[in-house]
């Protein structure tokens, strides 16, 4: 057990052991009294640039009793949270099939594989090596390949992103999934900051050796394998259609991610309860880097101590919000199309986030009542944006894009100056008026004026912003009982952010280990 003090602030330049030493008066001990400490997270507290301070979170393992140290706010017990399993007492009939191997899948497969069931993956896109291959020839102009892109493939679409780890969610699961991860690759230094992300470099080399353990402990990843129709007798699911082959099955951990369209229609058309769910949509924020910090951290912009910047920016008018979404410090905007005839942007930055530029989604809510009230509305709602974006950008997936100054004064066109747009694939003038519904518009204009009293230079005229940002979560949320499974389709388990269930890697790591766990509540591994 370790004693985790918070709360620890020290000045930038005073060296760490100023914030053990502090833990160690707050507790009431004395070196002698601990066999190590190690920082558990760190923050920075920039609300004073002119006094900027560390914030630290320190872990204690004690040689003396835990009994003598003492209470109080900012001192807590933590024991490493371990996953709880309980197994059925039925063999399952049929190795448990997962369809997709982004996060959810991912850590879904890692469990169940721990545990002796031997899944089966089916992931419609290519292994993280082709994957790569294929992204990154787009990007140089080549074909778009619908099954292989930046949301389909191995590690979801987050390997192509900054490989944020950060969560809301407060689940014991996280620990699991942060523990693997550094088994996995994770530098366990990222592990511990407030804001930890691995990069879009070292997530593709994680994710793979996640891979190979699946494979190592009996479990098969098909790849270029996409689910096409189910089959359900009396007593549940019975087969899985995928790659043309009709596999035997008893439970199926649908795990496809936000931008599997086609089989969101499969699964309506055969009678799967949905329901429309809010989403965002907007463009992509860019700027230089080194006004980000300079924004933030004022003249100690650049200091050792402190990491690149990052921002998160939000403002409400009542239940229509404008915000800051996937941050990417020292990064790029990257193509991130799935169907011809559609403009997508995401952004992506490497483990040591050293690019020219920052950029960001900003974005807007929108809801049902924006596009319409059945489930597959909000599908439509993306597929539209992101056409008339192809249009605006002129074909051939160039991008629309306006610069802040001209957006802000409704005129089209891009003026640039400092900051060159880094979507790889060329952009074109135009005016978002021509985008988004007018509401939208709106809202993205108060929030770029907004932010930019909160932080300086990100309203500047030269800013850059990028279209059309649609895929920032699922827009449909398929049904699912307190079993976990498809209320009406026993064995089919709804699972991650494309069911509707997760915002991110580590809450859709969390929901696959959550299916997994109910799968196994219901049956035992396989015999033999």
């Amino acid at each position: 057990m370790a004693i985790i003090v918070s709360n620890l602030s020290i000045g930038i330049d005073e060296p760490y052991s100023k914030a053990v030493s502090q833990g160690l008066v707050r507790m009431g001990l004395g070196p002698g009294d601990i066999r190590e400490s190690y920082p558990v997270k760190v923050s920075v507290d920039a609300r004073h640039q002119d006094r900027i301070r560390l914030v630290y979170s320190v872990g204690f393992e004690l040689l003396t009793e835990e009994g003598r140290v003492k209470e109080g706010p900012g001192i807590a017990r933590k024991t490493q949270a371990r996953l709880e399993i309980s197994f059925g007492k039925v063999p399952i009939p049929q190795r448990p099939v997962i369809a997709g191997f982004g996060p959810a899948g991912m850590f879904a497969a890692l469990v169940l594989a721990q545990n002796g069931y031997r899944p089966l993956v089916l992931e419609r896109g290519a292994a993280m090596e082709e994957r790569v291959k294929a992204v990154e020839g787009f990007w140089k102009g080549g074909a778009l390949d619908p099954a292989v892109n930046v949301q389909f493939g191995e590690g979801g679409a987050g390997t192509f992103s900054d490989g944020k780890l950060t969560t809301r969610i407060h689940d014991p699961r996280c620990d699991y999934v942060m523990e693997q991860m550094v088994r996995f690759g994770l530098p366990e230094e990222a592990s511990r900051k407030a804001k930890p992300h691995i990069g879009t470099d070292r997530l593709r080399a994680l994710v793979k050796a996640l891979r190979e353990e699946v494979i190592r402990l009996g479990g098969e990843v098909r790849f270029l394998t996409c689910v096409e129709g189910l089959s359900f007798s009396s007593g549940g699911l019975c087969r899985v259609k995928a790659g043309g082959e009709e596999i035997p099955a008893s439970a199926l951990l649908l795990a496809v991610g936000h931008s599997a369209r086609d089989t969101f229609r499969m699964l309506l058309e055969k009678g799967v309860l949905a329901q429309p769910k809010p989403f965002s949509i907007g463009v992509r924020a860019e700027h230089l880097q080194s006004d980000i910090d300079r924004g933030l951290y004022g003249a100690c912009a650049g200091h050792p101590a402190l990491d690149k910047g990052e921002y998160q920016l939000s403002y409400r008018e009542g239940e229509r919000g404008v915000y800051t979404f996937c941050m990417c410090p020292g990064g790029v905007v990257v193509p991130a199309a799935s169907e011809e005839g559609g403009v997508v942007t995401n952004g992506m930055s490497e483990y040591a986030r050293d690019g020219k530029n920052a950029n960001a989604a900003l974005v807007v809510s929108v809801g049902p009542e924006d596009y319409g009230s059945s489930p597959w509305d909000g599908v439509a709602f993306q597929q539209e944006l992101e056409r008339r974006a192809f249009a605006l950008g002129g074909g051939n997936f160039r991008a629309p894009a306006q610069t802040a100054g001209l957006f802000l004064e409704g005129k089209p066109g891009l003026a640039l100056g400092r900051v060159e747009p880094s979507y790889a694939l060329r952009v074109e003038p135009c005016g978002f008026d021509r985008l988004f519904p007018g509401e939208v518009t709106r809202m993205l204009r108060e929030g770029l004026l907004r932010f930019g009293r909160k932080l300086p230079g990100f309203a500047g005229a030269d800013t850059v912003l990028t279209g059309v940002e649609t895929r920032t979560s699922s827009p449909l949320r398929i049904l699912r009982g307190e079993d976990l499974e498809a209320p009406g389709f026993g064995g089919l388990y709804p699972c991650g952010e494309g069911a509707g269930y997760a915002g991110g890697i580590v809450s859709a790591a969390v929901d696959g280990i959550r299916a997994a766990q109910a799968l196994m509540e219901k049956w035992a591994p396989t015999r033999g």
